[in-house]
């Protein structure tokens, strides 16, 4: 047990600890910004095609909008 706990408190002196939560928070952030991005593009995207089907059901029925 004494050697764990060594071992741990080597760890925390050391700049890996602090480095590797660096590295966990950018990577969250990096994660959450595609996750908005992804879905602000789809949502776009469905708009889109959405208002093509719509163009393309008025031309087809004669409908003016």
């Amino acid at each position: 047990m004494k050697k764990f706990a060594q071992k741990v408190k080597n760890f925390l002196k050391s700049e890996d600890g602090p480095t590797a939560v660096e590295y966990a928070v950018m990577l969250a952030l990096i994660v959450i910004v595609c996750l908005t991005a992804i879905q602000a593009i789809g949502t776009s995207a469905a708009n889109a095609f959405n208002d093509i089907a719509g163009d393309l059901e008025s031309a087809r029925t004669g409908a003016v909008n």
